[in-house]
């Protein structure tokens, strides 16, 4: 985004995001489909069949996966190589690695022993579907299919498949991904601090965005810069978007939201609005806004994809 973009609060419970004027021609909903039908494409290609012995696992993982994501860390992750000068080709296989981890780890976040929600983008989560067993199993099953889609994805130069493999292994494991998740659990109904919730949606959320942004550099070889760029901008819109996260819990409907509105407040958890407040929460969120643009401008018009996900991302109303 363009120095001195304005970026005003609404009334409602996000803000709207001004385009630039260079972007004003892109065309994100049509950017999306493009990327979300080859996404599907391969992960369908990746994944055994319904029909492939247990056929219970695999419709369970099938189920949560083609669930209606939008797909968007696999985006992030594709425009981000392309922003460096890589091909959708390349970077699909760490797209869909990421999209796997992703799924997994909402499968098990909905566990009644985790977060105890009925309803997943519109649907039954997995373990109404299926039950708590298979839904714990299709979890697993999603978590590991990732690490071996990821074989198919090839080394650069500067990056080694080693560094992909470890890449991904950091931003799921017990120091990342599963730490938020951990911090959350041991939060709940507990005085939680800014700080301390900070260390959640650093882990819970933006560190996978990051992740899915850094792999997509890493697989189109990108100098250390733009590395460092990406890591900055994946950061930033996760952590934004978490803290919007918490304030659409607070004002949307469960329709809108397509899960369980409430679910925060009812089960203590910690959240940026009861902490800070609502206007505090939407100033935080503001300013890691403009942050995250800041970051991607030394990739100019090859930031564009990146820009306009981002901006989707943090002007969501459901």
């Amino acid at each position: 985004m363009p120095d001195g973009a304005h970026i005003q609060l609404a009334q409602s419970s996000c803000f709207p995001l001004q385009k630039s004027q260079r972007m004003a021609g892109f065309d994100l909903q049509n950017y999306l489909n493009t990327k979300t039908e080859a996404v599907n494409g391969a992960l369908g290609k990746f994944l055994p069949s319904e029909k492939t012995k247990p056929s219970t696992i695999h419709k369970a993982m099938r189920y949560s996966l083609f669930a209606g994501g939008k797909r968007m860390r696999p985006a992030l992750c594709l425009a981000a190589a392309e922003a460096c000068g890589g091909t959708q080709d390349e970077a699909m296989p760490m797209a869909c690695a990421v999209e796997c981890i992703h799924t997994y780890s909402l499968i098990h976040d909905d566990l009644p022993s985790m977060d105890n929600d009925d309803y997943r983008r519109g649907k039954l989560t997995n373990h109404k579907v299926f039950g708590d067993g298979i839904a714990v199993l299709a979890g697993d099953a999603l978590l590991t299919q990732a690490f071996e889609i990821l074989t198919h994805a090839p080394g650069t130069s500067r990056y080694s498949h080693r560094d992909l493999v470890l890449e991904l292994a950091k931003s799921s494991g017990s120091l990342q991904l599963i730490a938020g998740q951990v911090a959350d659990l041991e939060g709940e109904g507990r005085k939680t601090s800014a700080a301390q919730l900070k260390y959640i949606h650093e882990r819970k959320t933006s560190a996978l965005l990051c992740c899915s942004a850094r792999l997509g550099g890493m697989g189109a070889n990108c100098t250390s810069n733009q590395l460092k760029a990406l890591t900055d901008f994946g950061y930033h819109v996760g952590l934004a978007f978490q803290i919007i996260d918490d304030i659409l819990d607070v004002t949307q409907t469960s329709e809108q939201l397509g899960k369980t509105a409430g679910k925060d407040t009812a089960s203590k958890k910690a959240t940026y609005p009861s902490i800070v407040g609502m206007n505090r929460s939407r100033k935080i969120a503001e300013k890691l806004t403009s942050q995250a643009f800041a970051s991607l401008k030394p990739f100019k018009s090859k930031g564009d994809a990146l820009e306009a996900l981002a901006t989707y991302l943090l002007n969501r109303n459901k």
